[in-house]
């Protein structure tokens, strides 16, 4: 009997099902245990990076990083390092074949059809390669497991059932996955320095109009906020640039409209080279920011 029994990859802020192996399993007991792996899907958002749900005969094991999280039924006998080493590489999988903003627009059950294929590779090659196969990966996820381990239900359990919380879930300070970005480079740190000059000069520019205005006239509060929502556009660009976060692709388009129609504003305080500098420099940290893609997964944790 195979130890990775039967793997799904769902939506964690509601537990859409975006793509799943195929079922070849239907005893009473695993149908209940699929059953239950659908109510926990539910609560993800609740739970830790990793969690096991373990019954007698089956355990559930989900990792979950972003809005993308990989569960799974095992035989008991499928140690908890090759369970989680398969999620992960699931994980990599899904995230390397789409973006965010296609999976946070899914709007039916298992929209990633196409993707059943791909478990169904990565499941067979777990169930058949050994140890020395999965070589360093299984020996690092065993060391993160030891290090911080995932929180554990049984399948019996009221939270797994019926989708509450209870004092069994332990949860530790920080989710397991972490997200790894590629190096920084050159021109992303070029990108940075500019764009907090640009976000230096608004806030200067925006509070000296502030002082001013206040003093005087209500009517540059538009003048005012064009100063002041750049200003915070350029810092949120940076933080985009230096931390992964789901849906950057929208976040980006965003706050490069919100610089724009700032600037477009400001036309008669700024002349026409200062507008472009700002734009361009915009520009320049939004491309930075989505070249600079989450870091390839080991060579040797995958198929």
């Amino acid at each position: 009997m195979s130890l990775i029994l039967f793997a799904c990859v769902v939506r964690v802020r509601d537990g859409l099902p975006l793509s799943a192996s195929t079922d070849f399993y239907h005893t009473r007991e695993f149908l209940e245990v699929r059953r239950r792996l659908k109510t926990l899907a539910l609560r993800l958002a609740q739970y830790p990076g990793r969690g096991s749900a373990r019954g007698r005969d089956f355990s559930v094991h989900f990792s979950s990083a972003g809005d993308v999280a990989c569960m799974a039924i095992c035989s008991h006998r499928c140690p908890a390092a090759m369970a989680f080493c398969f999620l992960e590489t699931l994980w990599w999988e899904f995230t390397a074949s789409y973006d965010t903003t296609c999976i946070g627009l899914a709007s039916r059950p298992y929209a990633f059809l196409e993707f059943d294929g791909i478990i169904q590779k990565v499941k067979w090659h777990f169930n058949y390669a050994s140890s020395a196969q999965m070589g360093s990966s299984l020996e690092k996820i065993q060391e993160e497991l030891e290090f911080q381990p995932p929180a554990v239900l049984t399948l019996e359990d009221p939270d797994v059932t019926n989708g509450g919380m209870n004092g069994h879930v332990q949860m530790p300070l920080e989710p397991a996955p972490n997200f790894r970005m590629e190096p920084v480079t050159a021109l992303g740190v070029l990108s940075l320095v500019l764009n907090i000059m640009c976000a230096a000069l608004n806030l200067i520019r925006g509070i000296h109009l502030a002082e001013h205005s206040l003093q005087v006239t209500h009517e540059e509060i538009g003048n005012i906020l064009a100063f002041l929502i750049p200003f915070v556009a350029c810092i949120f660009q940076c933080y985009l640039y230096l931390v992964y976060s789901p849906a950057r692709m929208t976040k980006v388009v965003l706050m490069l409209l919100f610089i724009c129609l700032g600037n477009a504003y400001l036309h008669g305080l700024r002349n026409l080279w200062q507008i472009l500098f700002h734009v361009g420099v915009a520009f320049l940290s939004s491309h930075q920011i989505l070249t600079r893609q989450l870091q390839e997964k080991p060579s040797d944790c995958g198929v």
